[in-house]
């Protein structure tokens, strides 16, 4: 007797079909696996057993082979729990085989035959759609989510719902569409007081989507400015709604009932983060902080202190927008379209750019801890920004709000691009000769000029908006490292 049902393995951020067929046959009793699973699908052997007996149907005292097709695509979780029982019970004809055939199942099985949620509800229903598959088994955590790709959920708290559905014996509640999640507080750029050149790398970082670093010593603000971008950052679209929400959602971070992530994401990975956590990877590869902060901002807080190795793999992605990992496998890849922005101190004690302390790093100390940064990856950064310790008289009155600059942020952005003047493509060249100004940097100032001429509501990029953008590339804001 043989039965199948369809369901869906993760491969980076895509979901490939797979048929689990279940084939009973007679001889000694046994249950095997087979279709190149992981350990975690192994041990469904027992999960499956277990869900079985605890639901009281009958487990088959047959030769039981189950196969997970294709054979050459790697099966990693527990995902596939809800499928192969189901595909089980198909096959001992205590469920009709064709309406199984009719949905497709995800789900991870408890020992008591209750199905939990796994990661990537939203990327497998996705998939069923495209497959001609209109109804999707899945636990009442991920309805929600899945309901997003224009398919019918079927939520399912206990295997015996799921069989009791596919007798028609039981008709599952609707799912409630998922909806954006109400407007919480975030933290007010109000909050921040004096910093008014740091403020404005912040809104033009916004507003063009530019990498920003901020350094100076220790407690002028430089963290507490960084967390305030998120919060004037312009609207996701609808697409990148969907986008953010599928990633996270892969990675196994969108918590069961949780509204859609329509807010741009913020990430501030610890510096002892590996390469892996940042860019992604993995046997099975899975997402890294670079990927989470798609359409948001990256905040790698104390720069310096992060592995040399984690911050070159960045490079990539910078440039690309996108991280590609390579395996035997194949090729995964995982949008980082991202706001890089980092902080640190001038030196490792942290005194140096502090008038009222004194350095005490050796020339071998600040040598060794100016090479955590590369030259490549210094170029990378459209806006330097040296953070000075703020005066008594700039720490009375509160700083623009949040609310007003994200208005400003919003016109901006909507705007077209600014073409350059024939004097602002003058200045240009001339800071070429004049500055170290690579033919990448070149561009990044043309890029941020742009910005400047966009929140000031100009058609043009004249040559004082390039001067303003050549200020955050200057030799002086650039001493601390070269």
């Amino acid at each position: 007797m043989l039965a199948r049902a369809l369901t869906h393995a993760l491969v980076g951020l895509e979901a490939r079909p797979v048929e689990v067929e279940a084939h009973l046959q007679r001889g000694v009793p046994g249950f095997s696996i087979v279709g190149l699973p992981d350990k975690a699908c192994q041990e469904a052997k027992e999960r499956v057993r277990s869900g079985i007996a605890s639901a009281e149907l009958e487990w088959p005292l047959r030769r039981i082979t189950v196969n997970l097709a294709p054979a050459g695509l790697r099966k990693e979780g527990s995902g596939f729990d809800l499928p192969i029982a189901l595909a089980v019970l198909a096959a001992s004809r205590q469920i009709p085989p064709e309406r199984l055939a009719e949905h497709a199942a995800l789900g991870e099985l408890a020992l008591d035959g209750r199905v939990r949620p796994v990661p990537g509800a939203l990327v497998a229903a996705e998939a069923a759609r495209r497959a001609g598959v209109s109804r999707l088994l899945c636990p009442p955590e991920s309805a929600p989510e899945a309901a997003l790709a224009g398919i019918e959920p079927v939520p399912v708290r206990h295997l015996v719902e799921a069989c009791a559905y596919l007798r028609g014996m039981f008709d599952p509640p609707p799912v409630e569409p998922m909806r954006p999640s109400a407007n919480g507080s975030q933290p007010d750029l109000a909050e921040v007081r004096g910093q008014e050149r740091a403020r404005r790398a912040l809104e033009l970082a916004a507003a063009g989507r530019h990498n920003l670093l901020l350094a100076g010593p220790p407690g002028t603000g430089k963290t507490m400015l960084a967390r305030r971008l998120p919060g004037i950052l312009p609207a996701l679209t609808v697409e990148q709604i969907l986008e953010v929400t599928r990633i996270h959602s892969v990675a196994g971070l969108l918590p069961p009932g949780q509204p859609l992530l329509d807010r741009p994401p913020f990430r501030a990975p610890h510096h002892t983060a590996s390469t892996a956590a940042i860019v992604g990877g993995g046997s099975g590869p899975r997402p890294g902080e670079a990927s989470l902060a798609h359409q948001g901002v990256l905040l790698l807080d104390e720069l310096g202190e992060f592995h040399r190795p984690a911050l070159e793999a960045l490079r990539q992605p910078l440039e690309d927008g996108f991280v590609a990992i390579s395996r035997v496998q194949g090729q995964c890849v995982f949008p980082a379209y991202i706001r890089l922005v980092g902080t640190m101190n001038l030196c490792p004690c942290g005194a140096r750019g502090d008038p009222a302390a004194e350095c005490s790093c050796s020339s071998q100390r600040l040598a060794s801890y100016r090479d955590k940064l590369s030259r490549a990856l210094l170029d990378r950064f459209d806006l330097v920004v040296v953070v000075p310790r703020a005066r008594s008289r700039e720490l009375g009155a509160p700083g623009e709000p949040s609310a007003a600059v994200r208005g400003r942020v919003q016109s901006a952005a909507a705007r077209e691009r600014p073409t350059l003047s024939p004097g602002a493509v003058q200045l240009l060249d001339r800071a070429v000769d004049s500055l170290p100004l690579s033919a990448r940097g070149r561009a990044k100032v043309a890029r941020v000029a742009a910005t400047v001429a966009a929140l000031a509501g100009e058609e043009t990029v004249l040559p004082e908006h390039v001067a303003e953008a050549l200020s955050y590339r200057s030799p002086s804001e650039l001493a601390a490292w070269t």
